[in-house]
Order: structure tokens, then C-alpha cells, then sequence
């Protein structure tokens, strides 16, 4: 027997450490509960044939919605229709969102493989039942401590920000006023160098894949246009961290390449600004610029070119940006005000054309539950074709969004 451990504990001692009946109950209640929980994770954990885990990424969306214009869609549209034609609307699921994202082995250099792919449902037909599997991003990153390789597919290196929005999610918003978006493959390098805690460059380069056919030549000219071409990217940023919810991002890029079309080439040049500041945790500022030209081919709206006749071939000039305050009411309300515009110098357009696109308007997003979120929001469009004139389109959208 240990020294100093009593033979007959005190009969207080015994009244607490014995179990009492109660007690009994609500620990075996407890453990029917815990393997309750066992047996939900054991059905819903998903593993890959590589027995690799997988986690099911996404949001499930309902948009309803009104055009001012036959703007035609369950998608916010990018211009102002040339003919306006009645009030529009209805409602939609086809921009719910579904995601994987899973992780693979560790490699060399104590690295690690990540991969992802997001869809939506936007392929096929606008009818309600019609919708089919679209590819949005996807990707394979091999990640090391300050390096990581990815091919995949994404917007381009040059534009990686973009509004907040739930009325446009089957492009990203602000597309053809300022943003550019398309969603192309591609291959990038990144690097990061960290100054101290507070502030990290990053050097990015990659190759892209052009959408030629996104603006694609007039007749009778389109069969000579080669449809993809490699485009070389670049893209520098520094992030400061002010403290632990305050911060201020600002990168700059390039984007360089060659269409081949009707026997000849335009070249595409185009130089890019992002930003982020946070000057305070409710407050936010973020917005791109981006000059240059045959832009079209990076999801620019309108024309990267025109040809006017055979062997001449001019490339569109292009202006664009976009800008958004988004203020945190209280943790479950934010308000974002967003607005942007691309404009094609007039000299370089062919009649009808758009000469400038522009869009503004503002939301908000409500957190009904942690992971349900309602929104509202109104927005307009303005879209100017040369000669033709000013069109206008009114969206209205109300959006109810499952976080999972």
C-alpha cells in the first residue's frame, strides 16, 4: 500500500466519487450520442480511390430577378441589348456553385500537392431542367514553403480580384466593364518573399491560354482566326499588414501575345494595377485598372480587332477598371457599392461596335445563418455602340445562397 493513502477514504470522498444513478444515465446518454456523431462522420466522410480526403466545396443559389430590357438569361447580362424589347425576368438555380478540393501526398523539398475544380451549372440550354456541368477553375499546386507551381485553369494572372456579388456568378461580376475574367488554362509560377511578418512580395509568371474566339473576327474573315494562342503573363505584388485586421495589397502586371488572323498578326499588349486596402476592419477598398490592347482575348468586351479590309488589321485600344467600397455593418450585414467601365477608342471601331461599357450599382448580404446568406441587389448598365448610341438594361436580383 502507497504511504500515505488512506485505508477507508472518507465517506464525503465516497459520496463524490461513486456514481449515482443520474450520473449513470447521463454519461451513457452521452456516449449513445458520441456514436451517433462516429457513425455521421462515417457516412458522410469522403475519400478518394488514392485514399486521399476529400472535401465538397460550393453554395447552392437561388437568384430571381428582373431586366428592364429583353436582356434575356437567368445571368446577369454583360451589355445593354442594341434592341430593348419588353420587361424581363424570372429565377434560377443554375448559378449554384459545387466545388472539390483535396490534398494529396507530400513530395520533395517537404512540399505538399493540393487540387481543386469548381463548377456551376450554366452549360447547356437556359431552361430550368436544362442546365449541365461547366468547368469554372480548377487547378494542381505543388506547394513548398515559398514556392508553388500550378496548371490549372483560371481568370489571368493580371486580374486576380474581383467585386462581391451574387447576381453575377456565371461570369464574374463587373464582366465587360472593367474586368477581365474569362476563365482559361494555363501554367504559373510563384514565389514569395517575406520582409518580416508584416510584409510579403510575391513574383508571379505563368503562360495563358487567349480565348481568340471571345470577340472572334468578322466575316469573312473568322475562319482564318486561329483560336487559342499562348499569352505571357507576369505580375508583382506586395501585401502589408497593418495588424490583425487591417492590411494594404497592391500588384501590377503585364499580359503579351500574337493573334493570328486573315494572314497577319495583332498583337496584344496589356498593363494592369490591382489593389486592397483596409484601413479599418469594417471598412474596404479594393479595384483593378488595366490599358491596352486586343483585350478581348482576356474576356475584354467588344472587338480585340478590326478589319477593315484585307491585310488590315488594326488592334482595338482599350481602357478599363472597376472599383468597390464594401463597409461591414455588424457581422452579419455588408454593403458593397461597386462600379466600372471599359472604353474602345472610337477611331479603331467599325460601325455598331462598343465604343464604352459601363456598369454600377450596389448590394447587400445578409448572414440569416452562418452559412445562409440572403442579398439584394440593383444594378445598371450602359453600353454605348458607335454610331447607334447609349442603351441601358436595370437588373434587380434577389439572391439566397447555402454556404457548405
Amino acid at each position: 500500500m502507497a504511504h500515505g493513502t488512506p485505508q477507508n477514504p472518507p465517506a464525503a470522498e465516497t459520496a463524490k466519487t461513486a456514481p449515482t444513478e443520474s450520473t449513470s444515465a447521463d454519461l451513457a446518454e452521452r456516449i449513445d450520442v458520441q456514436e451517433h456523431r462516429l457513425e455521421e462522420q462515417a457516412q458522410t466522410k469522403v475519400e478518394s480511390s488514392q485514399h486521399f480526403p476529400i472535401r465538397i466545396t460550393g453554395m447552392a443559389l437561388f437568384n430571381a430577378f428582373t431586366n428592364s430590357s429583353a436582356a434575356g438569361g437567368p445571368g446577369e447580362p454583360v451589355v445593354a441589348p442594341v434592341q430593348g424589347g419588353a420587361l424581363s425576368g424570372g429565377a434560377s438555380l443554375r448559378q449554384t456553385v459545387l466545388g472539390l478540393d483535396f490534398r494529396g501526398p507530400e513530395i520533395f523539398g517537404g512540399g505538399a500537392i493540393h487540387g481543386f475544380i469548381n463548377m456551376d451549372f450554366f452549360g447547356a440550354s437556359g431552361d430550368p431542367y436544362g442546365g449541365s456541368f461547366r468547368v469554372r477553375t480548377a487547378g494542381i499546386e505543388f506547394n513548398w514553403a515559398n514556392t508553388t507551381i500550378m496548371f490549372g485553369q483560371d481568370k489571368p494572372l493580371i486580374a486576380p480580384r474581383e467585386p462581391n456579388s451574387l447576381a453575377q456568378v456565371w461570369t464574374a461580376p463587373l464582366t465587360g466593364a472593367g474586368n477581365l475574367w474569362v476563365w482559361q488554362p494555363q501554367a504559373r509560377v510563384e514565389q514569395r518573399f517575406h520582409f518580416n511578418e508584416r510584409a510579403t512580395l510575391r513574383a508571379q509568371a505563368g503562360v495563358f491560354e487567349t480565348r481568340e474566339a471571345y470577340g472572334s473576327a468578322p466575316p469573312p474573315y473568322a475562319y482564318a482566326l486561329q483560336m487559342a494562342r499562348p499569352a505571357a503573363q507576369g505580375r508583382v505584388s506586395l501585401a502589408y499588414s497593418l495588424d490583425d485586421n487591417r492590411r494594404i495589397e497592391i500588384g501590377t502586371g503585364f499580359d503579351a501575345s500574337t493573334t493570328h488572323v486573315a494572314n497577319t498578326t495583332v498583337p496584344t499588349r496589356v498593363y494592369a494595377l490591382d489593389w486592397l486596402a483596409q484601413p479599418w476592419r469594417k471598412l474596404e477598398f479594393s479595384g483593378a485598372f488595366f490599358s491596352g490592347e486586343n483585350v478581348a482575348n482576356l474576356g475584354g468586351i467588344g472587338a480585340g480587332f478590326t478589319i477593315m479590309y484585307a491585310g488590315d488589321v488594326s488592334p482595338v485600344h482599350a481602357d478599363g477598371g472597376w472599383q468597390q467600397v464594401s463597409f461591414l455593418a455588424t457581422p452579419r450585414l455588408t454593403f458593397n457599392l461597386f462600379g466600372g467601365e471599359q472604353q474602345n477608342r472610337g477611331s479603331d471601331l467599325a460601325w455598331g461596335q462598343v465604343a464604352k461599357n459601363q456598369a454600377y450599382g450596389a448590394n447587400l448580404m445578409y448572414r440569416i445563418a452562418p452559412n445562409v446568406i440572403v442579398s439584394f441587389e440593383s444594378e445598371q448598365l450602359r453600353t454605348n455602340y458607335l454610331v447607334t448610341g447609349i442603351r441601358l438594361n436595370n437588373h434587380y436580383d434577389l439572391g439566397l445562397a447555402y454556404l457548405f
